[in-house]
């Protein structure tokens, strides 16, 4: 199909039933970054109770960790592109491969207008109504994105997963949810309110406890519990920070090279956090001891990360432990040393935290 205008968030299907994710801003000329999400049961299957989508009449399964990747490589090798900048392949779709593109502002807009609606998107739209009525954000700065988008939600199981367009717009609702929590008979409340959100989940990571995850998640006010007194059910709600068009400026440089330079922690001060709602999530930084790694480490300006556990993560002027990849970037404009977060052999060892977190 032609080249259609796409952005973190958006959908993209293929002719076998893969469901990939856009992932970020900045792609090479012809082609998107991507994340696997699901794949149609007539190309994979899975024995995790929580994989199966069965709603629409129809049956995915959602990848977890690095399920999807291996399948790309495995057996869908077309859809992988080569990163010119970190001269590796990484998954991806070619233009010319999207059967079909899906954005979650449309299928909003779609949902709005249906006239009989299911249990949970009746309760979408109570929730978005509540949220925009309060922040004087308008719907159609929001999209909904997971299996809702893609139209195999199941009404009593899956959550209500929405996207919130433009920095100024996201600031609102979350100023908007953080005045819902705090209202007894608001019906909404914060996921991570206590230590009881993660019951139950196995817990990888090595330089994050699970009580500093918790209270960094609780502060970030994009998830939350929807008490829908209407269907009896206690149901997420997440709002999740995407780029207005006119914010989106792309880093992808095919001159430009990414140099890998070893492991560094470094213990740092937050200079800017304007993109750390955002995936990737930037923060600019101003290192004050390297704690491992090489000399090089004092160089760094900026963390980059890919984790949706480090994003929104931390605050201007907060002193931060931060543990990833160190690279220097060398390109036309300028080279410089940053810190990345992103999936590695040592995915669970990498950290963003506040430093000497009291909890």
């Amino acid at each position: 199909m032609a080249r259609a205008n796409l952005r973190d968030r958006d959908g993209i299907v293929t002719k076998e039933g893969i469901v990939f994710r856009v992932f970020g801003y900045s792609h090479p000329k012809k082609a998107y970054i991507c994340d696997a999400e699901y794949a149609s049961a007539n190309i994979f299957s899975s024995t995790d109770p929580r994989a199966p989508r069965t709603g629409g009449k129809q049956l995915f399964y959602k990848f977890y960790n690095d399920e999807g990747m291996k399948l790309v490589f495995d057996k869908y090798p077309q859809y992988t592109v080569l990163h010119k900048m970190l001269n590796q392949k990484v998954l991806g779709v070619n233009h010319e491969d999207i059967l079909e593109a899906r954005k979650p502002e449309k299928r909003l807009q779609a949902l709005l207008k249906i006239g009989v609606k299911d249990k949970l998107v009746d309760a979408t739209v109570r929730v978005l109504n509540k949220v925009t009525q309060n922040s004087g954000v308008p719907a159609k700065s929001f999209g909904v994105f997971g299996s809702m988008l893609h139209g195999f939600h199941n009404p009593d199981f899956s959550d209500i997963d929405l996207t919130v367009y433009g920095r100024k717009q996201n600031i609102a609702v979350r100023e908007t949810l953080e005045a819902l929590y705090g209202e007894s008979d608001s019906g909404f409340r914060n996921e991570f309110e206590s230590k009881q959100a993660m019951e139950g989940k196995r817990w990888r990571f090595r330089n994050l406890s699970v009580k500093e995850f918790v209270w960094h998640q609780k502060r970030k006010m994009i998830y939350g519990l929807f008490d829908d007194k209407k269907s009896g059910r206690i149901t997420k709600a997440e709002f999740e920070p995407v780029k207005a068009w006119s914010e989106i400026v792309s880093e992808y440089d095919p001159k430009s090279c990414i140099i890998p330079k070893g492991w560094a922690r470094i213990k740092a001060r937050i200079v800017d956090d304007c993109d750390a709602p955002f995936i990737p999530s930037i923060y600019g930084i101003k290192p004050l001891e390297v704690l491992e790694g090489n000399r090089d480490a004092l160089e760094v300006t900026r963390v980059f990360s890919y984790m949706e556990e480090f994003r929104q993560q931390v605050q201007k002027d907060e002193t931060v432990i931060v543990e990833g990849n160190l690279e220097e970037v060398v390109s036309p404009g300028g080279d410089f040393h940053q810190v990345t977060l992103t999936y590695c052999p040592r995915y669970y060892e990498q950290v963003l935290k506040v430093s000497e977190l009291d909890v």
